[in-house]
C-alpha cells in the first residue's frame, strides 16, 4: 500500500468566560481574533492538564473550574489534514492585571450581537432579509428560521445560540461561510469573526451555559464570594441575553434554596442591599461533579 495516511491533528481549545460589570466576557488571543488553543503534546499527562498548561502559558491566566465542552472533528476543518479540536468551558473571574501581548477579554456579544436582547438591538432586523431570501418558499427552512430566531410568532429560545449561528453559516450569512466557499444570500450578519471555527465553538459554549442556567441559576464560579440579589440577576441576564422580571427571579432563587444570607450589606448610595453567598452544600455538589459536562436540557 503506497502513500502515507493523512495526518490527524489534535488540539485543545478553551472558552474562558467571565462576567464583569454585567457583561459576559471571553478570553482571547490576537486582539480578539482567536480563542486560546494549541496542539495536544505527548508530555501532557491528561487532556485537562494539557489545556491548563496551554492556556496559562498563552495568556498568563490560571484556570479554575473546567468542564469538557465538545469534540469537533468535521472533515475540512483544516487544510493541513484532519483536525480534531477538544474544547473546554472554563468559568472564571476577569483578570484585572494587564495581560501581556495580544491577550484580551472581549464582550462575547461582539461576535453575536443578535444574541443580546436586553436592550433595543437592530442586529436581528439586519439578518432577517438574508434569511428570508435563503429560505424562499421552502417550508422546512422557513420553520427552522422561525424556531431559531423567534420569528412568525415563535418564542425566542436563548439556548439556541449554536443553532442560530449554524443556520446563518448554512445560509452563507457569516464571513466564515464565505471563507469556506459557501454562496451568500444577502449581507453578512453583523459581528466580529474568529479564527478557523472558533466562533462556532464559542456559540456552543454559550448554548451550554444558557441551557444550564434555565434549569438552575447557580453560577458561583462567575460571582464574587458575596453578592446582592441584583448582582446575581444581572449576571444571569448578561449570560442569557434577556431581561428578567425581578420578582419572578427572586421567587425562583428562593424556591431552589441556593443562597444564604451573610449578615452583611453592600455599601453605597440608597438603601443598603443584603449580601448573600451560595450555600456550602451547593458549592460542594458542584465540586463533586469534577470536569464532567453538565446534562443539557432536553
Amino acid at each position: 500500500m503506497s502513500g502515507a495516511a493523512n495526518p490527524i491533528h489534535a488540539e485543545l481549545i478553551a472558552v474562558v468566560v467571565a462576567v464583569t460589570d454585567a457583561t459576559p466576557r471571553v478570553l482571547t488571543l490576537l486582539d480578539g481574533s482567536a480563542l486560546p488553543a494549541g496542539p495536544l503534546e505527548s508530555a501532557h499527562r491528561s487532556l485537562q492538564a494539557g489545556l491548563r498548561d496551554r492556556v496559562e502559558r498563552q495568556t498568563g491566566h490560571p484556570l479554575g473550574h473546567v468542564e469538557q465542552l465538545y469534540t469537533f472533528a468535521d472533515a475540512g476543518r483544516s487544510r493541513a489534514g484532519r483536525s480534531i479540536s477538544i474544547s473546554y468551558l472554563a468559568l472564571s473571574s476577569e483578570t484585572r492585571a494587564r495581560l501581556g501581548g495580544q491577550v484580551s477579554w472581549q464582550d462575547w456579544y461582539r461576535y453575536f450581537p443578535w444574541e443580546d436582547r436586553r436592550t433595543a438591538n437592530d442586529a436581528l432586523a439586519r439578518i432577517e432579509p438574508g434569511l428570508r431570501s435563503w429560505a424562499g418558499t421552502e417550508p422546512t427552512r422557513r420553520a427552522r428560521i422561525a424556531r431559531c430566531f423567534g420569528l412568525d410568532g415563535a418564542p425566542w429560545q436563548e439556548d439556541l445560540a449554536l443553532d442560530r449561528y449554524e443556520l446563518l453559516y448554512e445560509a452563507g450569512l457569516v464571513r466564515e461561510a464565505a471563507r469556506d466557499g459557501r454562496p451568500a444570500h444577502g449581507d453578512f450578519a453583523p459581528g466580529a469573526t474568529l479564527a478557523a471555527d472558533h466562533r462556532r465553538i464559542l456559540a456552543t459554549a454559550i448554548s451550554r451555559l444558557r441551557a444550564r442556567l434555565r434549569a438552575r441559576p447557580a453560577v458561583f464560579e462567575l460571582m464574587p464570594e458575596r453578592f446582592s440579589l441584583l448582582d446575581l440577576q444581572r449576571c444571569i441576564e448578561a449570560i442569557g441575553g434577556q431581561p428578567l422580571h425581578k420578582q419572578n427571579f427572586r421567587r425562583l432563587i428562593e424556591s431552589q434554596n441556593l443562597l444564604e444570607e451573610t449578615g452583611d450589606f453592600a455599601s453605597g448610595p440608597g438603601r443598603p442591599a443584603k449580601l448573600f453567598r451560595f450555600r456550602s452544600a451547593i458549592r460542594d455538589e458542584r465540586a463533586m461533579t469534577g470536569s464532567r459536562p453538565p446534562l443539557s436540557r432536553p
